[in-house]
């Protein structure tokens, strides 16, 4: 399996627009040991040929253009991009299918609750249904026997996944309603990918706000780990901004601390670990800071856009 990392950062990517915090800074002025990174994105395939993605992110059309694997092949038509898989319906990992509204075919797999959230709650998606088979919604049951990559025409892509629910919650542009209405389970779900003939195995876990036994358990069977690497500390953004929400509060377990990324995953042996939806905050993307030194010395790369693995 051939994996593809089109971009590493959180939402806003790195330098977010409207931020002027340390790191923003500094990059801006030439002066920062690190790199900028768009908002994250992933891209596999079995085949070279055939192409899904994992998740869609605002950045989706550079990530694109970046990556020449991506590009038209022949005809006037035409995108090896078969089909996209969502682990949620927040904005930065779903608002890039109306990047992708060019009448391609496309299959798109998500639990049945985001499904009705983005199709049925919101009338901007209707972009991704003006002719038949422009998309097709496959519905995820978390925890299930998991499914394979096929693209609209039926062509399997060799890979197979499976999903499972991670603690979590409808992102906050959902109505009340709609929540109410929705199973918990189906919120957020973490992703293990395969190949069908038994080729190595990926865990891809953008958003973890727990880590509960079970999933460690099914974390050591596997041999590349992307997951959540979204903020160092619990108070990052509180000391940051003077105010707001703690990574806790907003859905993602911190990098270091009592409890924290570091700590709860520090036994794990197997895997190849690698930090995703790094938030342009967080001090590890110095490469010249403590922080980016403790990842490193406990296992952990932050990686830039363009990382190409093979497993």
């Amino acid at each position: 399996m051939r994996v593809k990392i089109l971009g590493v950062a959180a939402g806003g990517g790195f330098p977010q627009w409207n931020c002027g915090c340390l790191n923003c800074r500094r990059l801006r002025q030439g002066v920062f040991s690190g790199r900028a990174r768009t908002q994250a994105q992933v891209a596999i395939s079995s085949d070279n040929r055939n192409w899904y993605l994992l998740n869609a992110s605002p950045d989706l059309r550079a990530q694109i253009e970046a990556s020449p694997a991506l590009h038209p092949g022949d005809g006037v038509r035409h995108s090896p991009i078969k089909g996209i898989v969502l682990t949620s319906g927040e904005i930065d990992q779903v608002i890039g299918l109306l990047l992708l509204r060019e009448f391609q075919p496309l299959r798109v797999y998500a639990t049945a609750s985001v499904r009705r959230i983005l199709v049925e709650d919101n009338s901007m998606f209707g972009a991704l249904r003006r002719a038949a088979k422009q998309v097709e919604w496959t519905d995820v049951a978390p925890g299930g026997a998991g499914f394979d990559l096929t693209s609209v025409d039926g062509e399997n892509s060799g890979l197979h996944c499976e999903s499972f629910a991670l603690p979590g919650s409808y992102p906050g542009f959902v109505g009340s309603e709609r929540t109410a209405k929705s199973d918990p389970a189906e919120a957020v779900q973490g992703l293990i990918v395969e190949e069908a003939n038994g080729g190595g195995r990926l865990a891809y876990m953008p958003a973890v706000a727990l880590v509960e036994e079970g999933c460690l358990e099914r974390l050591e069977r596997c041999d590349t780990l992307l997951f959540d690497g979204t903020f160092w500390t619990d108070d990052e953004l509180v000391r940051v901004h003077g105010g707001g929400r703690t990574a806790r509060e907003m859905g993602h377990l911190p990098v270091s601390g009592p409890g924290g990324v570091l700590e709860r995953l520090g036994q794990l042996r197997r895997p190849r670990k690698i930090f995703l939806h790094v938030n342009n905050t967080n001090p590890m993307l110095d490469e010249d800071s403590p922080e980016y030194r403790c990842a490193r010395e406990a296992g952990w790369e932050v990686p830039h856009d363009g990382l190409e693995l093979e497993l």
